[in-house]
């Protein structure tokens, strides 16, 4: 099995002929990447990774075919609404883009497990967002988000959220219907009080809010979060009082 295909800087011609890039049906492949490529390929395959500037268009041709998007390092501004014909995509990273929005029919992506947006401009997430239920991860950092969708709390096999690096001022109370999730990075937003609902995230490791404005922590954090194994709070105006109250419960809960 032919486990990585690479080829760069051609362009392939739509027309039949010598320029016309043909893989024998019988040859699979984990992995294309066809970078600075314009090509037209016929055959099934899992991957595909582009380095354009513009959303190619031969992705949306391949629809049910493709497992994974990489279109990391470009200028697309756009998601076309034609990505939901790419009903079996799984994981999706558009990373380091110029991105501002997200199209509303995002939902439609119903295989979808792990979305990687960070480094781009996006100001706010559809509602359609709750609709990506076997989502297991999803990277936003480094955007310009303000808020979270309530939807959110439909995510009940969400086992990372990272949302560092934007401008939020709050979680929604939904995320604690986030049952699976395990770790959440928040740093570097403008966050000052965590929802009380955060209590119910029973599977969480690792929470980590460094440079917000959090002055206090749900008083029952660490007595209902037992799968907690870091906790990173630094640079908040957390008072000495919020620590040693904090200690004590955590002392009491260790000595049962």
């Amino acid at each position: 099995m032919i486990r990585s295909f690479s080829i760069s800087f051609c362009t392939l011609s739509k027309s039949f002929g010598s320029h016309q890039l043909f893989l024998p049906q019988k040859v699979s492949t984990d992995s294309l990447d066809i970078s600075g490529l314009n090509a037209v390929v016929h055959m099934p395959f899992h991957s595909l990774f582009f380095h354009e500037q513009a959303f190619p268009d031969e992705v949306l041709d391949l629809d049910k075919a493709v497992r994974t998007l990489d279109l990391t390092h470009n200028k697309l501004v756009d998601i076309p609404m034609e990505i939901s014909k790419l009903i079996n995509l799984q994981r999706l990273v558009l990373a380091d883009n110029l991105i501002e929005r997200l199209p509303m029919n995002l939902g439609k992506l119903q295989s979808l497990k792990a979305m990687t947006l960070d480094g781009n401009r996006i100001a706010s997430l559809p509602d359609e967002l709750g609709q990506l239920v076997r989502l297991e991860r999803l990277s936003i950092s480094d955007n310009i988000l303000t808020c979270l969708p309530e939807t959110i709390g439909s995510l009940r096999n969400l086992s990372l959220l990272n949302v560092s690096n934007n401008k939020l001022k709050t979680l929604p109370e939904s995320i604690g219907s986030c049952f699976s999730l395990e770790e959440l990075q928040a740093n570097d937003n403008l966050i000052e009080d965590l929802p009380a609902s955060v209590c119910n995230l029973i599977h969480l490791k690792s929470l980590s809010l460094n440079n917000n404005s959090v002055g206090q922590i749900p008083p029952n954090l660490l007595k209902d979060c037992k799968a907690l194994q870091s906790i990173s709070l630094h640079d908040n105006p957390i008072s000495m009082d919020q620590f040693q109250q904090a200690r004590h419960r955590f002392s009491s809960l260790l000595h049962g």
